[in-house]
């Protein structure tokens, strides 16, 4: 088989961003955009010693679950990837997902029930940042072509709040009506929460003209309260909002609430893109560390503290709760929600997950996509916890460290996956992991 090749094939599986799986004399081919039991011809495109890749070149037998998507930029722009499957699909691939993450690359057998299903599988996102490219009085405002730097210009993004596809398209009269200057916005950052906006422009200038006339047209479209800031970046950061934030306008917060805990966010503040899912996610979690009397929980990676302080309001009151973050802003953040929600049970450190000193009979911890270093792993076993409840965004680094944790006396318990990402291939897991006598 070479590229350009057009072969027919019968789809079996998916993979792990939700493209097709075929075998075809042995070999994995992984096809574009392909639904399980579809057959189509697929128009080869790239062959590796490994693996092969394709594109759908025909479909032959369409499966009952593919659906027309519901964004005009599928297939062009890099944001989503499962608009062409039915929703009841999506639940499924994503089950067998962590499923198989868990059997191959665990190494563990855990019975996973159904996917909890988001609550809303559009404009469910309360958190935006799209790539900006402002060149000759025009700006580009979308994200990502996959695999590239190339901005696909979204006008509405059907996952995003209204919010957010407002203020983007207040960017674009801003720039079409005062001529900005070529590469002075890089990005726009949009949050929404309770009854309030946040919007930053990522920018490598400390000023920008006629940032006023941003303003009122964001005033003008955006009828909640609203607060204006710039993010200066010197130079373009792989951290999207890394730099210096200047208020413009309006709080330099905003608040929100999750599980009747009120919460105030700075940008940079770590928080769940969607919040109703969250509430269901933190309650798991909660019930899997299962405090009581005289524990301590040590939440590593805790943000701004929604997942602390979910647990201290409901463990005894003798139990201590320990938050710990590497970001200054989010540690600032989450000692102010603390006191914001009366919640004396819990407490905040500035420090590297690696390098916490404190013991503790429960932790949480809630890392981003590349999981645990070995010396997180290593710092939690030789706490010797009874538990460690695992909240991963990430299948395979999550099934990674779950083997990790293996190796030193933890097993899994129970584990159950949620969709915070609906139209996305990402998936949420809580598993709870207990430490073997």
């Amino acid at each position: 088989m070479i590229k350009n090749d057009i072969v027919t094939l019968k789809i079996d599986g998916y993979a792990s961003n939700g493209d097709g799986v075929a075998h075809y004399d042995g070999r994995a081919i992984f096809v574009r955009r392909a639904l399980r039991g579809e057959i189509v011809d697929a128009h080869i495109l790239k062959v590796t010693n490994t693996a092969i890749f394709a594109k759908i070149e025909r479909v032959i037998e369409s499966s009952p679950e593919r659906i027309e998507p519901a964004c005009p930029h599928y297939n062009k722009c890099g944001g989503c990837d499962t608009q062409h499957m039915s929703y009841a699909e999506e639940l499924r691939y994503k089950r067998e997902r962590v499923s198989d993450a868990l059997r191959r690359l665990g190494g563990t057998e855990v019975d996973l029930p159904e996917v909890v299903p988001s609550p809303q599988t559009e404009a469910y996102r309360n958190k935006a940042i799209f790539e900006v490219s402002v060149r000759g009085g025009a700006a580009d405002v979308g994200f990502y072509r996959e695999h590239s730097h190339e901005i696909v210009p979204v006008d509405s993004c059907p996952i995003q709040s209204e919010a957010a596809n407002l203020a983007a398209a207040a960017l674009r009269d801003w720039v079409s009506a005062c001529g900005v200057a070529d590469g002075a916005v890089r990005g726009l950052f949009v949050r929404e929460g309770g009854d309030a906006v946040q919007v930053a422009l990522i920018t490598p200038l400390k000023k920008i003209a006629n940032i006023q006339l941003f303003i009122e047209k964001l005033r003008e479209s955006i009828t909640k309260p609203l607060s204006v800031a710039l993010i200066t970046q010197k130079m373009p950061s792989n951290v999207a909002l890394s730099g210096v934030i200047t208020t413009l306008f309006g709080k330099e917060y905003l608040e929100d609430t999750l599980g009747g805990l009120t919460f105030r966010l700075s940008p940079r503040a770590f928080y769940q893109v969607n919040r109703p899912q969250a509430e269901q996610l933190y309650a798991e979690a909660i019930r899997y560390a299962a405090l009581t009397d005289g524990d301590t929980a040590l939440d590593l990676y805790c943000g701004a503290g929604t997942i602390t302080l979910s647990l201290a309001k409901s463990a005894p009151e003798n139990a201590k709760i320990i938050g710990a973050e590497i970001v200054a802003d989010a540690v600032k953040n989450a000692k102010v929600n603390a006191k914001l929600n009366d919640i004396s049970n819990a407490e905040f450190i500035l420090a590297d997950a690696a390098e916490v000193t404190e013991t503790a009979s429960v932790v949480v911890v809630d890392p981003p996509r590349k999981g645990l270093a070995i010396e997180v792993v290593d710092a939690i076993a030789q706490m010797s916890p009874k538990r460690v409840v695992y909240v991963s965004c990430d299948p395979a680094t999550l099934a990674r460290d779950v083997k990790l944790f293996a190796a030193r006396r933890f097993t899994v318990k129970t584990a159950r996956a949620f969709d915070m990402f609906p139209r996305c291939a990402h998936v949420e897991t809580v598993v709870l992991l207990e430490r073997n006598a």
